[in-house]
């Protein structure tokens, strides 16, 4: 079978990339070896918002007084918050099936293997192997969780994301090794469903990617809901023998042993690039990924490359801007390439973080001469009225010319607000005129005008 475009991977910049592809013109063809819609479908964006929700809607009962509503005996069901969590992943997994289908895309089940010569071998579960080749071939076969020496995943005492979120019982205990987004949210969720939880962080700070201020806040929002965090610190290694883990923590004071029943390793992921014939046909890689051009072209002509497999942010968004980029480029058109530069950062534990651009200490290590606003969610009214004041919008604009340099949100529904920024940003927009763009009120969008009027010293609700 002959294709113009062959996308191995069904994540969200696979399946984006084929069905722009088909979009175009191109005859397409889509490989996936295990379910359409990859990591992110299915074990990782959309399940784990599942979750999170559920862990919300708890919250919100355990707080109901505060709200006048009065609820008895409510208590979490571990196997049915899974449960929808898997069900909302498999309506995801079948709906991105019949957009394949509705652009005309072929899918392909199977493990796929580059050839050379613009052939790929693909060898089913069952054993039976066919040849196809493509005028052009896409590799987006992103990543998986990473595994450190000290920390071997075993599945069942010590778990990656995929077993956290499909446990068989709920842990009465829970250690976290990674403080980034995948460690804060399970944090957030296990800690909310009754489970004792611990962040373990190399680092001086929980989302050492944020901004100072931001990780400053989750922390203590996390320390007021119960969740024990221990910064500079690493695990050395990990007892599995008896009916608990025994954590071996080495910090500051010494060493410190932690009992728990399950040990969460989130210390980043890995890409998946071995034994698919790359370094046979030659593909450069550099550090773990592929080496691709501002258009995804490898170093071997018709092959391309995007997502978590290669250099930027591993992000879904990040996926599937590049695959269209690719595509694009491919069928001749002129895209502008991507700018990593103003891709949004979101994670949905409570509070929720959302941040595009410089930090406040990477605009002034650029050089910058910076104006920073800052607007709390406590002097915000529909953040009063909903009872969720905790965190804040922070802006950074450039002193000379009021270049939008960066935002850093953190609070209820901010990851809904953050593209404001990216937008405006994207439009060169400047802090004078997001202060004279009228926001409605009451809404928590609002505090981004206040934080640019704070920036400039006009700010009216401080």
């Amino acid at each position: 079978m002959n294709y113009d475009i062959i996308v191995i991977g069904s994540g969200p910049g696979g399946y984006v990339t084929a069905i722009r592809a088909a979009q175009l013109g191109l005859k397409t063809a889509i490989i996936e070896k295990e379910s359409l819609g990859g990591v992110c479908l299915n074990w990782g964006c959309i399940p784990t918002k599942a979750l999170l929700k559920s862990a919300q809607v708890l919250d919100y009962v355990k707080h109901a007084q505060e709200y006048g509503i009065e609820v008895a005996d409510s208590k979490p069901n571990f196997d049915t918050i899974i449960k929808r969590s898997r069900s909302v992943a498999e309506g995801m997994n079948k709906g991105v099936q019949f957009l394949l289908n509705k652009n005309k895309v072929e899918i392909i089940k199977g493990f796929a293997t580059i050839k050379g010569n613009n052939k790929i071998e693909v060898k089913a579960d069952d054993a039976t192997v066919r040849e196809l080749s493509a005028t052009n071939i896409v590799l987006a076969t992103g990543a998986r969780s990473r595994e450190l020496p000290n920390l071997q995943q075993d599945g069942i005492k010590i778990i990656g994301y995929r077993q956290a979120m499909s446990l068989a019982k709920q842990p009465h205990s829970m250690v976290i090794v990674g403080s980034g987004a995948i460690g804060v949210e399970f944090a957030y969720f296990y800690n909310t469903i009754g489970t004792k939880v611990t962040i373990v962080e190399f680092q001086d700070c929980i989302v050492p990617v944020e901004d100072e201020d931001v990780s400053k806040q989750l922390a203590r929002s996390f320390k007021k809901a119960g969740i024990h965090i221990m910064n500079n610190a690493s695990v050395e290694k990990v007892d599995t023998a008896g009916a608990t883990c025994k954590v071996h923590v080495k910090t500051s004071a010494g060493m410190q042993v932690i009992e728990s029943d399950v040990v969460l390793s989130a210390v980043g992921i890995t890409p998946n690039i071995e034994n698919m014939g790359l370094e046979e046909v030659g593909v450069k890689i550099e550090q773990g990924r592929v080496v691709v051009d501002e258009y995804y072209r490898t170093n071997i002509p018709g092959i391309y490359a995007i997502g978590d497999i290669v250099k930027g942010q591993a992000l879904a968004h990040v996926a599937s801007a590049e695959g269209i980029i690719c595509v694009e480029k491919i069928a001749g058109l002129h895209p502008e390439p991507l700018n990593y530069d103003n891709i949004p950062g979101c994670t949905y534990c409570n509070p929720e973080i959302a941040s595009v651009g410089y930090t406040e200490k990477a605009a002034k290590e650029a050089g910058y001469e910076i104006k920073v606003g800052k607007f709390p969610f406590s002097a915000s009214g529909k953040a009063k009225a909903g009872g969720v004041t905790d965190g804040f919008v922070k802006v950074i604009f450039d002193a000379k010319y009021g270049e939008f340099l960066g935002a850093h949100l953190i609070g209820a529904n901010v990851t809904e607000m953050i593209a404001e920024v990216v937008v405006a940003r994207k439009l060169e927009t400047t802090g004078h005129e997001i202060i004279k763009s009228v926001h409605p009120h009451p809404t928590m969008s609002e505090a981004i005008m206040e934080a640019a009027a704070d920036a400039y010293g006009e700010v009216i609700h401080l």
